[in-house]
C-alpha cells in the first residue's frame, strides 16, 4: 500500500528527498508530466478530457514531517540536537530514532525512574537537556557516522491494527502523507480538468513550498489535503473534540491561516451528501495548513482544506481511519468531477 511506504519514508522538512522519489515511481505512469522545482516540490500534470477551456485545479499535500536536526557532538559520544518543525519535550523522552543518510539506530535519552527525585518527576525535561545515545563512545568515533546537520526521524513503522470497523492504523508522518497518499490516489482517473498534483516540501517550518507551487501552477481553485488533529478521546469537560476518528473527512471552514472559499466548501459538502459520503466540519481556528500561502499567491485563489483526522499528530506515532481515507479519496474524485459543471 503506497500509504504504508509514505509512512515509513525518511523525510524531515528540507530532506524530502526519499518521499519525492517514492511518490514519483508510484505516478510516472498515471499522468503526463513529472517534474521538481527549485524549492523541491513535485507537481504531477494530468491533462483533463474537456472540450472547453479547462479550470486549472491544484491539488496540494505536503511531504515532509517533523523531526530533529543533530546540532552538536559531545566527548562522550551523544547527539545534541533541535526539532525541525512542532514537537512537544515531554514526548521526546526514550523515544526510537533514525538518524542521517544511514539511518543509524539511537534512542532519546531518558533518565530512569531510580535516579530521579520525585519532584523532578513533574518536570518536563527541555529539548536542550536531551540528547540521542548512538550506541558511540566518544566524540571521534560518533563523527565517523554522523556529521552537524544530519536529519533524524522516528523509528515507528506502519501497522494495520483493525481491518474491521473503523479499520484503522498506525504509523509516523501522517501529516500529510495521508494527504500525499489521497492527492496520489486522484491520477488513477482523468477529469474535464487540468489537474496539477502539487507534492510540496516545507510545510512543518512556514508552509513554505506550497506558495511556491501555487505560483508557478496559478491554478484557477486549489484543494489542500491534509492529516489533521483528531482528539476524540473522552474527557472531562463538555466540549467538542476537533474532528472525530471514523466520521469522515473533515472539512476545513477556517484556520488560523485562511478563510476557505465558501464555494468549494459548498461543492465538497454537496458532493458528499450526493455520493453518501459522511464527512465532518473541522472545529474553527485550528492549526494552519498549504490552503494559507495558496490563497494569498498572485490576485488570490479560491481555496479550501479538507483532511483525514489523524490521532496525535506530530508525535512519534498516530493513529488514522482507513474509512476515512477511503472517503476522502472518493469525496475529492467525486468533486473534480463535478467542479466543471458548478464552478462559476
Amino acid at each position: 500500500m503506497l500509504l504504508e511506504e509514505l509512512s515509513n519514508a525518511f523525510g524531515p522538512a528540507g530532506n524530502e528527498d526519499e518521499v519525492r522519489r517514492v511518490l514519483a515511481r508510484a505516478l510516472k505512469d498515471k499522468v503526463d508530466e513529472l517534474s521538481t522545482d527549485a524549492m523541491g516540490n513535485l507537481i504531477a500534470f494530468k491533462k483533463g478530457n474537456g472540450a472547453k477551456a479547462r479550470l486549472k485545479v491544484m491539488v496540494d499535500a505536503h511531504i515532509d514531517e517533523v523531526g530533529l536536526m543533530i546540532t552538536r557532538i559531545d566527548k562522550n559520544g551523544l547527539l545534541g540536537f533541535q526539532a525541525v518543525g512542532s514537537l512537544a519535550d515531554r514526548l521526546l523522552l526514550a523515544k526510537g530514532v533514525l538518524v542521517g543518510e544511514k539511518r543509524l539506530p539511537g534512542v532519546i535519552t531518558a533518565p530512569p525512574i531510580h535516579l530521579t527525585k520525585p519532584n523532578q518527576r513533574k518536570q518536563v525535561i527541555t529539548i536542550d537537556q536531551l540528547a540521542i545515545d548512538i550506541g558511540a563512545s566518544s566524540e571521534n568515533e560518533a563523527k565517523k557516522l554522523v556529521k552537524l546537520g544530519d536529519y533524524v526521524t522516528f523509528d515507528t513503522r506502519y501497522q494495520v491494527l483493525s481491518e474491521e470497523g473503523l479499520r484503522t492504523a498506525k504509523g509516523k508522518a501522517f501529516d500529510d502523507r495521508i494527504g500525499c497518499a489521497v492527492a496520489a490516489a486522484l491520477a488513477d482517473e482523468t477529469y474535464e480538468v487540468d489537474l496539477y498534483l502539487a507534492f510540496s516540501v516545507q510545510e512543518e517550518v512556514g508552509l513554505r513550498g506550497a506558495r511556491v507551487a501555487a505560483y508557478r501552477i496559478d491554478p484557477d481553485v486549489a484543494f489542500a489535503l491534509e492529516g489533521t488533529v483528531c482528539d476524540d478521546a473522552p474527557r472531562k469537560e463538555d466540549t467538542s473534540p476537533t474532528t472525530r476518528l471514523g466520521k469522515g473527512p473533515a472539512i476545513t471552514v477556517m484556520d488560523r491561516s485562511f478563510f476557505a472559499d465558501r464555494r468549494l466548501v459548498q461543492l465538497l459538502v454537496d458532493t458528499a451528501e450526493a455520493e453518501g459520503i459522511p464527512y465532518q466540519f473541522k472545529q474553527p481556528g485550528v492549526g494552519a495548513t498549504d490552503a494559507g500561502p495558496i490563497h494569498l499567491t498572485r490576485s488570490g485563489m479560491p481555496a479550501v482544506t479538507v483532511a483525514v483526522p489523524c490521532r496525535y499528530i506530530h508525535t512519534p506515532v498516530g493513529i488514522l481511519s482507513l474509512n476515512d481515507y477511503d472517503g476522502l479519496v472518493d469525496l475529492m474524485k467525486a468533486a473534480l468531477h463535478t467542479l466543471p459543471d458548478t464552478w462559476v
